[in-house]
């Protein structure tokens, strides 16, 4: 019998996400790996790993799905990734059901309306870090990335103005892959508690934001019951940590890249890309997500190598590896914003496609503009922040993002004329 390799195992900091990607790639379509202890399928290549998003023998329900499921939750630090009771990890009947209940939070029309409420945020934010003296270092991750999301999955949940930002550092930690099991569990208390708080308040002064009409659908009677309290908890949490550390990756991760490449932003402001090729160049070349924990195969599943994925096996959508496959796209290490297809898996694919996808281009989209238009000379000042990767195998984005402002006194728009601005009340 042949013996099978060693699993390759996972940086848990990803201090060189680029290069590990590109040895995944050359390990095959799909490789065995180590991530964080747990051996699963790191699937790379973009075609298998579609299939597989698709394929009725992939489930996402760990309980039912997953013999390695209680030794995790005991023991690994992404334990909460597995164990959430939500559609992320939901399975056939019930993915379909708590998919439904969530949709219409994040409906076109919904979105839509969000927009005045983005743009606000965007300007109130930009208002605050105009006051840089010309020269000075400002943290754009921190004072401009970080707050908009928060602030806008606030709004649609209803969180009181000034308490959003209470769960950013528990949802950082979801994200971090160098936490021991024992902090992890810690982090993941603390956040529940929050969640409870906030769901206690919404009973007590129900408003018309999601939170509050998902606590409706469950205090609905015994028989016409729609979700339970622990899925109720664990909906609300995956909205917080889907609308916020990945859309704060994506603006960051757009942000740098403009910044460092100046003849990308040259095509924006000149007419031959829009801002919506920015973001979507942004979401193939450097996904806000690079792995995404974890999926397992129903049934064995045969590989195009002749290899199999046994029954029970976990399996590792790599999607920041498979965007950037040479066999789906020309040169896929050069960031292009008039490449002509950017297709790519940042949202995922099939059945789990993420839902607040539209939301998180549009908060994109609005920020780079206003963003730009109102610094026009900003330029990256690396010297003055921390620029690694974040800690996380999972999250991709700087630990700070060192930017000089130098702002002008108009807000001029990429390719706009200048225009007067609005006097301020004293």
């Amino acid at each position: 019998m042949t013996q099978r390799p060693a699993p390759y195992v996972l940086d848990p900091a990803a201090r060189d996400a680029d290069a590990e990607h590109e040895l995944l790639r050359a390990r095959g379509s799909a490789t065995r790996i180590d991530i964080l202890g747990v051996e699963a399928w790191s699937v790379t290549d973009p075609v298998l790993l579609k299939a597989l998003l698709t394929s009725p023998h992939v489930s996402k329900d760990a309980r039912r799905h997953w013999p390695g499921f209680d030794d995790a939750v005991r023991t690994w630090p992404l334990a909460l990734w597995v164990a959430a009771t939500n559609m992320f990890t939901a399975y056939g009947g019930d993915h379909r059901r708590l998919r439904r209940i969530v949709a219409p939070a994040f409906s076109a029309r919904r979105v839509a309306a969000l927009r005045p409420t983005v743009e606000g945020i965007v300007e109130r934010l930009l208002d605050g870090m105009e006051a840089a003296a010309p020269g000075d270092v400002t943290d754009v991750r921190e004072l401009f990335a970080y707050p908009l999301p928060i602030a806008v999955i606030g709004t649609l949940l209803g969180v009181p103005d000034g308490r959003a930002g209470e769960f950013r550092g528990l949802v950082n930690d979801v994200f971090a892959t160098t936490l021991t099991p024992e902090e992890a569990a810690a982090n993941t208390e603390q956040l529940y508690a929050m969640l409870d708080a906030l769901v206690a308040a919404k009973r007590a002064d129900p408003g018309e934001d999601m939170a509050s009409v998902l606590i409706a659908l469950g205090e609905e009677g015994a028989d016409g019951r729609t979700l339970t309290e622990e899925e109720l908890r664990d909906t609300l949490l995956l909205m917080i940590n889907a609308g916020y550390e990945t859309t704060v990756n994506l603006i960051d991760q757009a942000v740098t890249t403009l910044l460092t490449r100046p003849g990308q932003l040259a095509h924006v402001r000149e007419g031959r890309a829009s801002w919506a090729d920015v973001v979507e160049e942004t979401l193939r070349h450097s996904p806000p997500v690079k792995h995404l924990p974890l999926r397992y195969a129903v049934t064995d599943i045969p590989l195009p190598d002749g290899r199999t994925i046994a029954e029970g096996e976990a399996i590792l959508a790599s999607y920041a590896a498979a965007n950037r496959h040479p066999g789906w796209h020309d040169d896929p290490d050069v960031f292009d914003v008039t490449r002509i297809t950017k297709e790519h898996l940042a949202f995922g694919h099939g059945i789990h496609f993420c839902l607040g996808a539209a939301l998180a281009r549009m908060e994109a989209e609005i920020a780079l503009g206003a963003f730009f238009g109102r610094f026009p000379d900003a330029e990256l000042a690396p010297e003055g922040g921390d620029m690694r990767p974040v800690p996380s195998l999972i999250s991709n984005g700087h630990r700070s993002l060192p930017v000089r402002l130098r702002p002008r006194r108009d807000r001029t728009g990429a390719g706009e004329p200048a225009q007067p601005r609005p006097a301020k009340n004293s």
